[in-house]
């Protein structure tokens, strides 16, 4: 990190000093280099040419002061790359460290929202008063089990595999970045094994089963559109929910055939997608409004939809357990039984690496499937 002393020109003609902390720079989803920078404004200000003896004092001060201040954060920063204990540092609570991280996270779709649900584990176990300095090894071991034993969700049942290692990687990345600002001087986390990420079960709907459903009543009808929508679509739920006119394009082919496209930026990982839809697809959102109104007006997320769900499921004879997500799913192994490529579903899918798409062609594996018959039949007498 590389710690200098700025000024900026304001609109009154003097100068506002302030301390820039350059991290380095990372490569955005579109490839293109971002450099990652922190900025503290010193609440100083430069006279522009002073011409009295007023105005060079206060020059003078000002910048003494600045340059103290710019000391005494290399210094700070030099404590904790070297190992050397700060007191004031780890008199930091490690609670209000971690929401600082999360907060930095606030236009990260997704990761943010991880970031928060595992800082409601996190509060349920971390002791308020705990100081930075007080994290160690004994502290992180202690909030990997309460992960795997205690933590339970919203209805009350433990995490799943994947949760416990979401949210311990989220505790992870703090403890990390506590140990690089120099709020902890010996870094815990490397001493503790993280989760192994688990190979979650994605229930799907079949041809047959989707038949079915679209043939039954829902209580819901804007919730049965929806659902099937995104059965013949893959989106998801966070993208179907704030989904407006603009994003539902009509456009023209070569040959001057009308196609339809959804042009929108994914909520889960702020990419823009352009995915060209069927004809019955388009057919589920209706009569076009206001450009600006939600398409899918009217639905919501709760209880009572996936309840809904669940019993619409039941009545058209269904017993697995379908979720609006299970939707999702149901699109990838539709198109994959329907021969189209891997690298086609990835993209429609919106996945950033093709080995997540991997996961549902072990569904559909019809050699496994031709495998369990390839040995001839035994005459067996019993």
């Amino acid at each position: 990190m590389v710690i200098t002393l700025k000024r900026k020109k304001l609109v009154s003609g003097k100068y506002s000093l302030f301390i820039e902390y350059y991290k380095g720079k990372m490569q955005t989803v579109e490839g293109k280099s971002k450099h990652i920078r922190d900025f503290e404004y010193l609440k100083k200000y430069l006279h522009d040419n002073p011409t009295t003896a007023k105005e060079k004092r206060e020059n003078k001060e000002a910048l003494t002061f600045a340059e103290n201040v710019l000391a005494i954060r290399k210094a700070e920063y030099a404590q904790g790359k070297y190992g050397i204990k700060d007191h004031s540092k780890g008199n930091l609570l490690f609670l209000d460290y971690f929401n600082e991280k999360k907060e930095e996270r606030y236009n990260e779709t997704g990761n943010f929202d991880n970031w928060n649900a595992a800082q409601i584990h996190l509060e349920a176990y971390c002791p308020s008063n705990l100081t930075s300095s007080q994290v160690d090894i004994d502290f992180v071991k202690g909030f990997k089990k309460y992960l795997d034993t205690k933590a339970r969700t919203k209805s009350n049942t433990p995490l799943s595999q994947n949760t416990k290692y979401t949210y311990y990687n989220k505790f992870k990345a703090c403890i990390n970045a506590a140990f690089e600002d120099g709020y902890i001087t010996q870094n815990p986390i490397k001493k503790v094994k993280s989760f192994e990420m688990g190979e979650s079960q994605r229930e799907y709907l079949t041809y047959d089963e989707l038949q079915a459903l679209a043939n039954t009543e829902c209580k819901y009808p804007i919730l049965k559109s929806a659902f099937i929508f995104s059965c013949l679509t893959g989106i998801r739920w966070s993208d179907i929910d704030k989904m407006i006119w603009s994003e539902v394009r009509e456009e023209k082919d070569d040959e001057g055939r009308i196609y339809h496209r959804i042009i929108f930026r994914q909520k889960k990982t702020d990419g823009l997608e352009y995915l060209d839809i069927s004809d019955q697809a388009r057919s589920l959102l209706g009569e076009r409004r206001n450009e600006s109104d939600r398409v899918f007006y009217r639905l919501k997320y709760g209880q009572t939809y996936n309840a809904e769900i669940i019993n619409w499921c039941n009545r058209a004879g269904i017993t697995k357990h379908i979720t609006f997500h299970s939707a999702r799913h149901t699109h990838a192994v539709l198109l994959l039984e329907n021969n189209a490529d891997i690298y086609t579903v990835s993209k429609r899918l919106g996945h950033r690496e093709l080995r997540t798409t991997e996961i549902y062609a072990k569904i559909i594996d019809k050699k496994m499937r031709e495998a369990a018959s390839i040995i001839p039949e035994l005459k067996i007498e019993l």
